[in-house]
């Protein structure tokens, strides 16, 4: 008897969410509810429309369910508990309702397996607070893939995965191990993308922070891709490498020694003849909310730990994207809370 596929609802239907669900569909060991939001109508007409460098062109694609909101599955008897829960969502934490908020009614106490494919460090405590008994994992992607038109997947670079555990000290260690070694079992088996148990869960967010938290906010500001910015070579020798240099010290005061080589291979990822456009980028082109705080902030709140530990450029971008943001709920008009 063929044993029974495992659950996933995902949150998060744009690039890197909607690669993710086709990879955990096509290895045939998990069934995949999408929750879609502002894709919905688009993608229940005609799927998903996906140009891969991985999977080739894909027509009419669609997960095994499509939803426009979260299921509540405490209050129905029809609805099977979900074995995980991918959030692929923007992690923007001072905007309300939070992801916790939303995931909530998916998740069955005790049962469920948090998934975190989101940036930044720190993500994973209001997860541990609201939901003690769950084991969360944590995803580092590492893939160029967009929504380009709703329904429409551009994905340009390979889908590189890291899966480990966030540490619950309410749960068995090798409990949480176990968890996330199925879950890269069930991405990996379509055999289309690389995905990879890594229980040093934050060293590898670091690691990932050195392109991310510099990057990835010079990019927004300037609204240039990683190629056009590396073209005006004072910026990558004034602002860009020494921005990475404060990561790696922000990274060291928090008890991480990143390789020597980290800033080399960073710059060797954003190669200068490609305009690769990262993720806060785009959001600020689409006039969303941006990743600042988990991106940025944790960083700094990090560097303060240790001692002697300067930012000043750091902190110039953050302060920064915190006005971008305020501009962005402005517009929208959600309530002002300063910047």
């Amino acid at each position: 008897m063929a044993s029974r596929k495992s659950r996933v609802l995902l949150l998060g239907s744009g690039g890197v969410g909607t690669i993710a669900a086709l990879n955990l569909e096509i290895g045939g060991l998990a069934e995949v509810t999408s929750v879609l939001r502002s894709n919905y109508a688009a993608v229940s007409l005609r799927g998903f429309t996906i140009k891969s460098c991985e999977h080739g062109e894909i027509q009419n694609w669609r997960p095994t369910e499509i939803l426009n909101k979260v299921p509540n599955v405490a209050d129905s008897a029809t609805i099977q508990p979900f074995d995980y829960v991918v959030c692929c969502t923007k992690n923007v934490p001072d905007i309300t309702p939070t992801v916790c908020e939303i995931i909530a009614p998916a998740i069955s106490p005790g049962h469920t397996v948090i998934v975190l494919v989101q940036n930044g460090l720190n993500i994973e405590k209001p997860f541990l607070r609201r939901f003690p008994s769950n084991i969360v994992l944590s995803g580092v992607s590492r893939i160029d893939a967009h929504e380009v038109a709703p329904g429409v997947i551009e994905q340009r670079q390979k889908d590189i995965l890291y899966v480990g555990a966030f540490e619950n000290h309410l749960l068995p260690y090798e409990e949480q191990q176990k968890a996330a070694q199925h879950f890269v079992n069930i991405y990996s088996a379509g055999l289309k993308t690389t995905c990879s148990y890594k229980p040093n869960v934050r060293y590898d967010r670091w690691v990932k922070l050195v392109n991310n938290a510099s990057f990835n906010p010079i990019c927004a500001l300037t609204r240039l891709t990683t190629g056009e910015l590396q073209r005006k070579s004072r910026t990558v020798d004034n602002l860009l490498i020494p921005a990475m240099k404060e990561i790696i010290s922000a990274a060291e005061a928090a008890g991480y020694s990143l390789p020597e080589d980290i800033i080399k291979q960073t710059m060797q990822s954003n190669p200068p003849d490609e305009n690769i456009s990262p993720s806060m980028l785009v959001d600020i082109q689409k006039g969303n909310f941006i990743e600042h705080e988990n991106i940025l902030g944790e960083v700094l709140r990090e560097a303060r730990k240790g001692e002697g530990v300067t930012t000043p450029i750091l902190s110039t971008l953050y302060e920064l994207c915190c006005m971008v943001q305020w501009r962005t709920k402005k517009g929208m008009g959600r309530p002002e809370r300063g910047m």
